[in-house]
């Protein structure tokens, strides 16, 4: 069984407030133990046991958990830079440019599909996020959508089944037949792949009923709830997704009190995206009004080609800090734990003993820098489950033996 010391940590987030100080249990002048891919201990350096079989010297740096990119698109062919330079020349985001990334997908091959999948975990992975979900989405028929799902699954277990994205333009007349095909023969053939089922309750997308069916027939074949809720204006999403028991409501960009307070009074997260209101240019979640309230938050990257084109939670995190009222403890946590809890996962987001060993190495002398120093590429090393992994910024700073 292997073990490894990481020694010298300036500052060490564990996300646990019996361990460390604060709501984040920051330990400074630290060190953390892990056996077999899992923290076995963590605690003052001067403590630390030093007969590991590796040691990674920190020199003084931040460690803080692996990021847990709760909400990805993944799987797609197609680029969308034309709908881009429109939007920031002035024309409103809508859901509709999403039927060119289902044209483009439904084209591709799965090779090419997988290539340009695996390149974008890679990339995520690089800049700290060790645990990512992925949807499918982009093909919209029972065929194209099964094919998205068995590219995921080989790269991570967060996979979900988003039929009901849009209703594709061949269905344009008939929503209602598209529904019942979701929730049907699609289902029925994707829901071995996938372990949750979501759906775009909004403007443009599926109406309340809609989106309750097909919720409810997700779960009648195993799969846990997600929505896509409050986008694009205010409406009904968060709702539904209450009452299905989801784990997580995503972008939650206009909300009621009602809304608040049925979040908080519920098990569901809510998930903000501020990278997807970057890069449309619409209003940005109020994060500081959900946390005050009460509501278990997550942060994550929607990356998708055409409404938020990145992997790199460090950017979510900044624009979290700068546009949405968090506090960097708060941004951290949520991009973390937070995304954790959204996954309804025990054993990613923390650093404390039993956790599984994700954590990333900070070319800095705390997390704050994540915030701090936006865009620049500080993340020194990623390690998941107790493995180095590549990272995009300068070579890790700790020596192994």
């Amino acid at each position: 069984m292997s073990s490894l010391l990481v020694d010298n940590i300036g500052a060490l987030t564990t996300n646990d407030e019996g361990i460390g100080t604060g709501p984040t249990g920051v330990l400074h002048d630290a060190a953390m133990v892990v056996e077999a891919g899992t923290v076995v201990w963590t605690g003052p350096r001067s403590r630390a046991v030093r007969s590991t079989d590796e040691r990674v010297d920190a020199r003084g740096c931040a460690v803080v958990p692996g990021f847990v990119d709760s909400h990805a698109h993944l799987v797609f062919a197609g680029d969308r830079t034309d709908e881009f330079v429109a939007r920031v020349s002035g024309v409103r985001y809508s859901a509709g440019g999403i039927f060119s990334t289902v044209a483009a997908t439904r084209e591709a091959s799965s090779a090419a599909l997988e290539a340009n999948l695996d390149r974008l975990v890679r990339e995520a992975l690089a800049s700290g996020t060790t645990t990512i979900e992925c949807k499918s989405g982009y093909g919209l028929t029972v065929e194209d959508e099964a094919k998205s799902l068995q590219i995921a699954r080989r790269h991570t277990p967060e996979v979900t089944y988003l039929g009901a994205h849009v209703v594709p333009p061949e269905y344009s007349a008939k929503p209602d037949d598209y529904v019942h095909l979701v929730c049907s023969e699609m289902l029925e053939r994707c829901s071995p792949l996938a372990k949750w089922v979501d759906v775009f309750c909004d403007r443009g997308a599926f109406d309340a009923d809609q989106a309750a069916a097909v919720l409810r027939a997700g779960a009648a074949r195993g799969l846990q709830a997600r929505a896509h809720a409050n986008q694009l204006g205010p409406g009904p999403g968060v709702q539904v997704a209450v009452a299905a028991g989801a784990a997580s409501a995503d972008h939650c960009t206009y909300l009621t009190d009602a809304d608040i307070e049925l979040l908080a009074s519920s098990a569901t997260v809510a998930t903000l995206l501020p990278a997807a209101e970057f890069s449309t240019r619409s209003p940005y979640p109020d994060a500081r009004r959900l946390l005050d309230a009460g509501v278990k938050v997550a942060l994550a990257s929607d990356c998708n080609p055409g409404s938020s084109y990145t992997t790199n939670i460090p950017f979510c995190i900044a624009l979290a800090v700068r546009e949405m009222g968090m506090t960097p403890d708060e941004a951290l946590w949520s991009a973390t734990r937070g995304g954790a809890l959204a996954l309804r996962r025990d054993d990613i987001g923390s650093l404390a003993p039993g956790m599984r060993a994700d954590f990333v190495l900070l070319d800095a002398p705390s997390h704050v820098h994540l915030a701090y120093r936006p865009g620049t590429p500080i993340v020194a090393g990623v390690w998941r489950a107790g493995q180095a992994r590549p990272a995009q910024g300068r070579d890790a700073r700790g020596t192994t033996r």
